[in-house]
C-alpha cells in the first residue's frame, strides 16, 4: 500500500534492480519494489556488490589513485586489503575524504 508521501519507482528504476537481482541472484524485498526512495536505497547497495563482483574483487586504477592523494594529503597508510578489495577501497575513500 501507497502513502499519500510515497512515490512508486520509475518503470527504468524497477528494470534496473530486477537486472541487478538477477546478476546477483538476489531478490528485491516487497516494501522496497513499491517505494521509490527505497527501491534506489536498495539499487545503491546491491550495486555496489554487483560492480565488486564483475571487477573480479579488486580496486580498480582509479580507485588507487584517488585513495594515494588522498593518503598522503592526510598522512595515512592505505590498508593493503583494500587494494583487493573495490568496496573496501571504496569505504576507505569515504572514510577519509
Amino acid at each position: 500500500m501507497l502513502h499519500a508521501h510515497t512515490l512508486p519507482p520509475t518503470p527504468k528504476q524497477v528494470d534496473f534492480a530486477r537486472h541487478i537481482a538477477a546478476r546477483l541472484g538476489a531478490t528485491i524485498p516487497s516494501d522496497k519494489i513499491n517505494d521509490r526512495a527505497s527501491l534506489s536505497s536498495w539499487i545503491s547497495e546491491h550495486q555496489s556488490q554487483l560492480k565488486t563482483r564483475t571487477r573480479g574483487g579488486h580496486a580498480t586504477s582509479r580507485q588507487v589513485e584517488f585513495a594515494e592523494r588522498i593518503a598522503r594529503a592526510k598522512r595515512r597508510a592505505i590498508p593493503d586489503e583494500c587494494f583487493r578489495d573495490a568496496g573496501m577501497m571504496s569505504a576507505w575513500i569515504s572514510s577519509n575524504r
